[in-house]
């Protein structure tokens, strides 16, 4: 590859990296290629890029954006893919699911809404992580809550109140 052309992978890729809040690091070598097509199928489907990368040239990559990578640095060894994803959670329950049928993808590391997660032990915690639509679901429902309960309340209290009343109009 001349130097012209990784300059510009690495231009390539610096603007993938900024464009994307959650970008995880992983191993998907020793994958034949069906299984590969289906990883990259899979991928496809839940709006995750998979990107396979050379470690010198990402970490150049990283180093040029205004995100803080460096915990990720030492994740990058043999060979590694990325994924790319606007919802944080995405790509490690792609993992997950996918392991069910394969023993890879690895996690090798995972940089989630400015936060770093090194190692494939993190990929239960990484799943648990709430995205942006499930937190504004959750403090939709936070809000609306109270609102629901004085509303039974006065309307149950209604139905007392006239239920008092008739029985004091009867006597």
């Amino acid at each position: 590859m001349r130097k012209e052309e990784k300059s510009q992978l690495i231009d390539t890729l610096t603007e993938q990296l900024s464009n994307y809040n959650n970008i995880y690091i992983t191993d998907i070598s020793d994958l034949n290629v069906e299984v590969t097509s289906k990883l990259r199928r899979l991928c496809f489907k839940k709006d995750v890029k998979l990107i396979v990368v050379k470690n010198t040239l990402l970490r150049k990559a990283m180093e040029r954006t205004d995100k803080d990578f460096s915990a990720l640095y030492g994740s990058l060894k043999g060979a590694t893919s990325i994924m790319l994803s606007e919802v944080n959670n995405e790509p490690a329950k792609l993992i997950k699911e996918f392991r069910k049928t394969s023993a890879k993808p690895i996690l090798k590391g995972a940089y989630v809404e400015e936060m770093s997660f090194i190692g494939d032990q993190n990929l239960d915690a990484l799943v648990s992580i709430k995205s942006k639509n499930e937190l504004i679901a959750d403090i939709i429902l936070a809000l609306k809550s109270p609102a629901i309960n004085v509303v039974s309340a006065l309307q149950s209290g209604g139905h007392k109140l006239s239920g008092v009343l008739k029985t004091l109009s009867e006597r």
